[in-house]
């Protein structure tokens, strides 16, 4: 029986006659797509790689801004506030039963069967956003931690006095030219290995940051550390106090967020169990397992380093030896970056592959496919719309990210535009609808104020990244060789 051999960004569409076929009609789900194979593990894995970003190194600076006392309360705050949220929109994704309902196959459908209106469009705008400028900011952070390694060895060679300055474009190009390929892979369902190979590369580097910090205290050097941290008049200025605090909350907030991605990954655990229950299941393990990583290395790291903590102590070389450590950490880092650009970039492609072939049905530039037997692969179904624009994708977030290196200041803003609506506004608005609760109850009334706190973070936060993008700006200098 002749099969047509036609593909959207996302699925297979089979002719009327497969269905008749048994063998087919095993392989595909209730939705008529192929059968979801994902588990809690690979989802675990997903939340894993999204969410213990590079920025687990940087918390040693986060909790020197806010102390002993506000720096762990604000990361067992969040960790639960993003679980929470996260089990809310889990039982979203499928409409209105979360266990037999309809699937909803990206954040925008499930905002659109729940609320609709405008805030679809809203939602759409934020979750895209979001997922362009950490796909640039990923590539302006593989690089630094790819010059590192460079430097290390300058740094070991030469004496720790030595400038050691190198430029970070050729590793653009080379994060870029990895990526390339890599996003060729044609769904968020074929990236567990991917996301798998990342999970373990940070537990990795977390794991020496977290020796080498262990080290260090164990050394017996004083450091200076406080219940409030970094001290006004001593370490920074009353204006500095403030701004870094807002800069350090945000820091703490966003870098537990990966609702942008959430119902992508949902996507791709199969029926049995039901989904919503694998997903919270993932998003408990996941969670707690960041939040432990957090609160070791930002923690260890403040003792180890104090109110002098760098920005990032492997990459910002609060630790030159043993220098070999230090240049596999930092391979680690990269690699780690690699599998999150895919994770972040994933729904993105998915997004415009799966407007255009709604739009463009007929177009076979858009969805055909053509069988190509990749030797040690097997077959690989080319999509030329799929390599075109996903290459195109690849190359201008590396030319912007090579045009723009402070982008990660800039990254701060597009997350605290994002946090708020991504993480809590929808989860909590999307339960309330579907729950059916009451206005004015007592769950009502406390959903809201969680949603207005967290609002107002998001406003702090943003504030604090206006104020280092100016004094990004104000320091900027193009084509500059970055350290």
């Amino acid at each position: 029986m002749a099969k047509q051999m036609q593909k959207t960004s996302m699925f297979i569409k089979q002719s009327p006659g497969d269905y008749e076929n048994g063998d087919i009609q095993k392989k595909l789900d209730d939705d008529g797509r192929p059968k979801r194979t994902g588990t809690w593990v690979t989802a675990s894995a997903h939340i894993i790689t999204a969410v213990i970003g590079s920025g687990v190194l940087s918390l040693a600076w986060a909790i020197a801004q806010l102390g002993w006392v506000a720096g762990p309360a604000v990361l067992m705050a969040f960790s639960f506030i993003t679980y929470f949220t996260s089990t809310l929109l889990a039982d979203c994704y499928r409409a209105p039963d979360p266990v037999h309902g309809k699937r909803n196959y990206t954040y925008m459908d499930v905002v659109r069967v729940y609320l609709g209106g405008r805030k679809v469009q809203l939602c759409g705008l934020a979750q895209y956003a979001n997922l362009v400028g950490i796909t640039i900011g990923y590539t302006i952070t593989a690089s630094i931690s790819m010059v590192a390694v460079k430097r290390s060895n300058c740094f070991h060679k030469h004496g720790h006095h030595v400038k050691c300055q190198t430029s970070n474009y050729p590793f653009m190009v080379i994060f870029a030219c990895i990526q390339l390929v890599l996003s060729q892979i044609p769904n968020f369902d074929k990236l567990s290995w991917l996301s798998i190979v990342a999970a373990i590369m940070s537990f990795a580097y977390s794991s020496i940051g977290l020796g080498l910090s262990i080290a260090k205290v164990a050394g017996g050097e004083h450091v200076r550390t406080s219940l409030t941290g970094v001290t006004v008049g001593v370490d920074v200025s009353g204006s500095e106090k403030v701004w870094r605090t807002f800069q350090a909350i945000g820091d703490i907030a966003f870098a537990y967020a990966y609702s942008t991605v959430l119902i992508e990954i949902q996507e791709t655990i199969k029926s049995s169990p039901p989904e919503n229950k694998s997903m919270k299941r993932a998003s408990s393990i996941g969670v707690s397992i960041t939040t432990l990583f957090y609160v070791l290395c930002g923690l260890i790291g403040y003792a180890a380093f104090g109110n002098d903590a760098p920005g990032n102590f492997l990459t910002g070389f609060g630790f030159y030896e043993p220098f070999w450590l230090i240049d596999f950490a930092n391979i680690c880092i990269a690699i780690h970056l690699i599998g999150a650009y895919q994770v972040f970039a994933q729904p993105l492609f998915g997004f415009v592959e799966g407007w255009c072939s709604r739009n463009w049905p007929n177009s076979k530039f858009i969805t055909s496919e053509h069988a190509v037997d990749v030797p040690f692969y097997g077959i690989y179904y080319l999509n030329f719309f799929r390599l075109v624009w996903r290459t195109a994708y690849v190359i201008i977030t590396a030319v912007v990210a090579m045009i723009f290196p402070f982008f990660n200041d800039f990254l701060g803003l597009i997350g605290a535009g994002s946090f708020w609506p991504l993480t809590v506004y929808f989860p909590i608005e999307m339960h309330i609808a579907q729950s059916k609760t009451p206005k004015y109850s007592f769950r009502w009334i406390w959903l809201k104020i969680l949603s207005w706190v967290c609002l107002v973070v998001s406003l702090i936060a943003a504030a604090g990244s206006v104020q280092g993008l100016i004094q990004s700006l104000k320091t900027y200098k193009p084509f500059q060789t970055q350290e």
